[in-house]
């Protein structure tokens, strides 16, 4: 008898469906790849953040010379945060959205279908469990 397979690990990580999702009207769609590939909404919430939640947010790239317009791009209109969970939903997410240049990332990824450009790239994805974790809890610390 063959050994039984390792059973599935769920993970939660954070995505932001950044304004130029909610502009476009592309929120549907985006959750709609996510549902599709098995993963499921624990926390959804449409709101606008100031500065200071995106510099929280982007500590890591607050000293960086791209982070000005970033930030002035994030804070520019309403945006989506979610926490999704699934079977290594932190790798998962990252490849659904593809590379963070839309215009360089492969089709039939969330950014090579329908982002515009780097900064305008419609998702944010947590890079790994640790930054999930201090993610949810930034964005939705009763979780």
């Amino acid at each position: 008898m063959p050994p039984a397979a390792p059973a599935a690990v769920s993970e939660r990580t954070l995505v932001l469906l950044k304004p130029d999702a909610v502009r476009r009207g592309l929120v549907g769609e985006v959750l709609r790849r996510y549902e599709a590939k098995g993963l499921t909404v624990v926390a959804m919430d449409l709101r606008r953040i100031d500065p200071t939640q995106a510099d929280r947010h982007y500590a890591e790239h607050v000293a960086r010379d791209f982070y000005p317009p970033l930030r002035a791009f994030v804070t520019s209109g309403p945006l989506v945060a979610l926490v999704l969970a699934g079977d290594q939903a932190v790798e998962v997410v990252r490849l659904l959205n593809g590379a963070t240049d839309g215009r360089q990332a492969l089709p039939g990824t969330i950014r090579g279908d329908l982002a515009l450009s780097n900064r305008e790239n419609l998702v944010h994805g947590s890079d790994s469990l640790e930054s999930a974790g201090r993610e949810i809890a930034l964005w939705f610390p009763d979780l």
